[in-house]
């Protein structure tokens, strides 16, 4: 991966797409294309090589999961960021399943749509916490030390040797965003409120 991302924003909503677009590139990653269809996310990636897709779901013609599907059979695997409005269940499950890499609801913050979108080009998983915790409850089962990815495993590793976030981030080379942003998947998959709370289940499940 360059040194400065490269994305693509897909979304029918103009002024959504919009203001995608000036979050992002006010925190310097690089839109090199723009889209308002599942058609057009299939031409972007396919000509332009992106780092990763930033997709909405909902979309007239073909909608995102149908157009993750497509680049996914095609053997495409830029890193899919989905954001969305939506956590319906059946949707995420599809989009997931089609392929997505991670899966983000657009009430986020500004710092945890940026951290996400970094964090999708490193093909690191990231998840809302209402989305986690539907897959934690069954819907996609995993072995317990498979519910956490390995940079998520790596903070909560520090966070039980009583680092703070401010310190988490130092050792890791990521802003203390991201280290939350981190922290809350790691609540949702464990299922849990806090950080004592985390470290525990992390022990008991044999992940730490």
């Amino acid at each position: 991966m360059r040194d400065r991302i490269r994305i693509v924003v897909v979304d029918d909503h103009p002024v959504v797409r919009d203001g995608m677009v000036g979050i992002l590139s006010a925190a310097g990653i690089e839109i090199v294309g723009t889209g308002g269809s599942g058609a057009d996310a299939l031409h972007l990636v396919r000509t332009l090589h992106p780092d990763a897709l930033v997709l909405d779901l909902r979309m007239p013609h073909m909608t995102g999961t149908d157009a993750i599907r497509t680049l996914r059979e095609d053997g495409d695997q830029t890193p899919i960021l989905v954001l969305t409005t939506f956590d319906v269940d059946d949707e995420a499950i599809a989009a997931l399943r089609a392929g997505a890499t991670g899966y983000l609801l657009k009430d986020a913050g500004r710092d945890e749509i940026i951290a996400a979108v970094r964090s999708t080009a490193r093909r690191e998983s990231v998840l809302a916490p209402s989305v986690a915790a539907m897959l934690v409850r069954g819907v996609r089962p995993d072995p317990a030390a498979d519910l956490l990815t390995d940079r998520e495993q790596e903070v909560l590793r520090l966070v039980a040797e009583g680092n703070t976030n401010a310190a988490v981030g130092r050792a890791l080379f990521i802003g203390q965003a991201t280290v939350k942003t981190h922290l809350l998947n790691v609540y949702a998959k464990l299922g849990v409120s806090d950080r004592a709370a985390a470290v525990d289940a992390a022990h008991r499940r044999g992940i730490l």
